[in-house]
């Protein structure tokens, strides 16, 4: 990551969007033809006639509703619907069948593997439209409630599970697209006597302060920052290379340096400080993510060791891969 694309997405998911994606998945081209003509007005659209395309697609656009035909030839609606639910990329995704068989057998088997509703064929457009807008409305309540159990209760930033779900996002998607990814961990330098000299209370307020203000120097909506434990913050900036992560994290230490957070018993200055441990690596198949973060960790011993107040950058060797 340049300076120049510092502010670019990660993907596209992360953009927000002026309508709800639907993926519509049927073999028929005059299905999909009808599908799209019921929807396109209110929702944005994307089709596939086949089972692999719509695998395809589901990871990489991460639309809000799949509609999914049962019978198709090669792959049919079941295995598609089993296989979206297995994979981390796509198993929060409501899926929709539409068929015609009316059998409660059949019915109860998609249900089984995860599919919240069904639509009978031929499609009648107001019952598409009604159960597509139920289903959407109660994906966004969902979403809503995985939000805020994802968000830190002190400092109203992530919390660790939050960072831990996107870390194996974005480490699959780093592979997937051959990218580089960046984790940080920063740590208030002398906190404990921070909390000794001026008491608990303040060192919570300290905490949100400082949140707040690294928050606000996260300048890119993909890059991440949470609160991993006690005084510690880690973070991920994916599709960043090691120049970029320098330029993060020099932001970082600004932002806390500016707050001029008084601090007498610091030892380290007399104001508040932190120091950051970044990691960077291009993952490939065989790489291990836990690697990864402890290198950041290593590189933050190594800001401590050095003095605190300052950053450092470590870069794990990219994978040899062999034909």
């Amino acid at each position: 990551m340049s300076q120049s694309n510092e502010n670019k997405s990660r993907h596209s998911g992360d953009m927000a969007r002026d309508k709800d994606l639907i993926l519509v998945v049927d073999d028929s081209p005059t299905n999909l033809a009808i599908m799209n003509v019921v929807l396109r007005d209110i929702y944005q659209v994307i089709t596939a006639n086949n089972g692999s395309d719509a695998l395809a697609l589901a990871a990489s656009e991460e639309p809000d509703l799949i509609i999914l035909d049962i019978m198709m030839p090669g792959m049919d609606g079941y295995e598609i619907c089993d296989r979206l639910k297995a994979n981390p990329f796509t198993r929060d995704i409501p899926v929709m069948f539409v068929t015609a068989m009316d059998q409660e057998r059949q019915e109860a088997r998609g249900l089984a593997l995860g599919a919240v509703d069904y639509i009978a064929k031929p499609v009648s457009p107001p019952i598409v439209m009604a159960r597509v807008r139920n289903q959407l409305e109660l994906k966004k309540q969902r979403d809503f409630l995985r939000r805020l159990s994802a968000i830190d209760g002190l400092t109203t930033i992530a919390n660790r599970r939050a960072f831990e779900e996107d870390f194996d996002r974005e480490w699959r998607r780093a592979i997937r697209l051959k990218s580089s990814i960046g984790v940080y961990l920063t740590d208030i330098d002398n906190f404990k006597s921070y909390n000794d000299a001026y008491g608990y209370l303040a060192g919570d307020d300290a905490l949100r302060i400082l949140a707040q203000a690294m928050s606000k120097a996260i300048l890119r909506p993909g890059d991440l920052l949470a609160r991993y434990s006690g005084e510690e913050f880690v973070g991920l900036m994916p599709d960043t290379d090691a120049s970029g992560a320098a330029i993060v994290g020099e932001r970082l230490l600004n932002a806390v340096r500016a707050l001029s957070l008084p601090h007498a018993h610091s030892g380290t200055a007399s104001i508040v400080t932190i120091s950051i441990g970044v990691a960077i690596c291009r993952p490939g198949p065989a790489s291990d993510r836990a690697a990864l973060f402890k290198l950041a960790g290593d590189a933050l011993y190594a800001a401590k060791k050095g003095g605190r107040n300052q950053l450092r950058v470590f870069e794990m060797p990219t994978p040899v891969t062999t034909i």
